[in-house]
């Protein structure tokens, strides 16, 4: 027997982008597998919406029996009761989802509306979070969950919040306030002043952004405000709606925010004031938004993303000028000048200044001389790569979330929760382990292709010369070649030079979020 179950993965993702789900349809190709017939617990949580149609060929094509208890036995590839059965499992499937979306929803609004209540996420600057009392679910209260409501961090945020309102109420902008916050020497911007979260931002100095952000804030008011943004669900490839929709965050108008209907923090700002600043701001952005004329050309730019300022660390944009492709860097425009950091207004590189050395220097590793070497590191590239694949990464994120949720449920066993609920809690996210523990440790390397060396270098041959196929090649290709060779470019505008780093081995790799824990009050 062999049991493929995905945790914390939703439904609505098909099988694709599941990680147990995706290793069973690969060992439906291998004669090997080891089983004779998959059954299916419950189709209206393993199929969504047409997902069944999408994958129930596949079980027919390697001659492998779907057994569904709801049709007392294997599908039936020819019957069309069958066919109709499961296309009806796929639709509850997703009422039911839409159901759960439309209750919690519904209930995060009335708790935001009616009792004010504090729903998680990064406190805003200029507020702390205190300890609410305890969850009133008692089952979340029994997992050690608390609620929280914000209070102003005085005296280092809360008195540079109220200075901005009153600035830009008596006619400063943006850019003039942050000015003023960094030429007084108050260093706790929002970046400074959070720096666990902030560790890929300077905290030098104020941003326009920031100050932008602080006087759009409606919490500043004292009361609580939710749905200020969305989760839209868009097709990751409008050509092929079988690999599913990605999660894409928006902003909603402010007519779509729910307010709480009493104040329940203390206001840091007057509700008039706060409503005087939007209007200024919607006042200045009429007069200064101006319709832009269409772009009637793209320009490719082939170092995208991969240029930064060795200054200020941050990546590079593009800009076209005088026929030819630029990276620039603009921090001051978008931060107050320090003398922490000497930046100058704008820093530019044109793009055919690098890209020939570039090319040169990719073309120098491929050299007789030292081939042997570059081929060793292309074929343990690829080795490392398999190691980090994406559904081991999930494998072992769920290992270490279930060892937290373990932990959890011992301590509220300590507390005094029910043994019995504790134990059935506790058996279950064991059995999640050892799923993922499985999936870690039998890794299928049947359908997986690692060239040798051999094979790399008769690639190499078949190309020529590498300089001339590099100079050759469209700016399309040779983005998508530096990106596998992993370059990383840093522009040094004093001394005029660029240097180069590459991490072909490094392609795929599990990082934390720049921005740390939003919900580090939550357990």
């Amino acid at each position: 027997m062999a049991e493929y179950f995905d945790s914390g993965h939703s439904r609505a993702l098909p099988w694709k982008r599941r990680p147990q789900a995706a290793a069973l349809l690969q060992d439906l190709r291998n004669p090997q597998r080891g089983f004779d017939a998959v059954v299916i617990g419950e189709p209206q949580r393993t199929f969504y919406g047409n997902q069944f149609g999408n994958t129930f060929p596949l079980f027919v094509h390697f001659h492998v029996p779907l057994w569904v208890p709801e049709v007392g036995g294997p599908i039936d590839p020819d019957n069309e009761a069958h066919e109709l059965v499961m296309s009806v499992f796929g639709g509850m499937s997703k009422g039911e989802r839409n159901r759960i979306k439309i209750r919690v929803r519904t209930a995060m609004a009335a708790q935001a509306q009616l009792e004010g209540r504090y729903l998680g996420g990064r406190p805003p600057y200029g507020y702390t979070l205190e300890d609410a009392g305890p969850h009133p679910n008692p089952a979340k209260a029994a997992d050690g969950k608390r609620l929280h409501r914000l209070v102003p961090d005085h005296p280092v945020a809360a008195p540079v919040v109220q200075r901005i309102f009153a600035e830009y109420l008596h006619g400063s902008g943006y850019r003039a306030i942050a000015i003023g916050l960094t030429h007084d020497g108050i260093p706790s911007c929002p970046s400074a002043h959070d720096r666990a979260r902030n560790p890929h931002r300077a905290g030098l100095a104020w941003s326009n952004s920031a100050v932008a952000a602080i006087l759009a804030n409606p919490r500043y008011t004292g009361h609580q405000v939710w749905n200020k943004q969305r989760k839209d669900e868009v097709l990751l490839d409008i050509d092929d709606i079988t690999l599913g929709h990605r999660t894409k965050q928006s902003w909603n108008k402010p007519d779509q925010w729910i307010w709480s209907a009493q104040p329940v923090h203390d206001p840091l700002v007057s509700l008039d004031d706060f409503k005087a600043a939007q209007a200024q701001r919607t006042s200045r952005h009429e007069r200064r938004d101006h319709p832009r004329p269409p772009r009637t050309t793209t320009h490719p730019y082939v170092l995208r993303g991969r240029m930064r300022c060795s200054i200020c660390h941050r990546t590079m944009q593009g800009s076209f000028n005088n026929g030819h492709p630029h990276y620039r860097c603009r921090y001051t425009t978008e931060y107050a000048r320090t003398t922490a950091l000497d930046h100058p207004p704008t820093i530019y590189v044109r793009e055919d200044a690098v890209l020939p050395r570039l090319d040169e220097w990719i073309a120098q590793s491929f050299a007789p001389a030292r081939l042997d070497r570059t081929l060793h590191e292309l074929q343990r590239s690829q080795e490392t790569t398999l190691t980090t694949a994406p559904a081991l990464e999930v494998a072992r994120i769920t290992i270490a979330d279930c060892d937290r949720r373990i932990a959890h449920y011992r301590a509220a066993l300590d507390r005094g929760t029910d043994p019995e609920l504790i134990s059935g809690w506790i058996t279950q996210t064991q059995a999640e382990k050892a799923a993922a523990q499985r999936q870690l440790t039998e890794t299928d390397q049947a359908e997986r292709t690692v060239l040798t060396e051999t094979q790399i270098q008769n690639l190499i041959e078949q190309l020529g010369g590498i300089h001339a196929a590099l100079a050759a090649a469209a700016p399309e290709d040779k983005q998508e070649l530096y990106l596998a060779l992993g370059l990383g470019l840093t522009y040094y505008a004093k001394e005029r030079i660029v240097t180069v780093e590459s991490q072909p081995a490094l392609l795929c790799a599990h990082t934390l979020c720049p921005r740390g824990d939003l919900n580090p009050h939550a357990r």
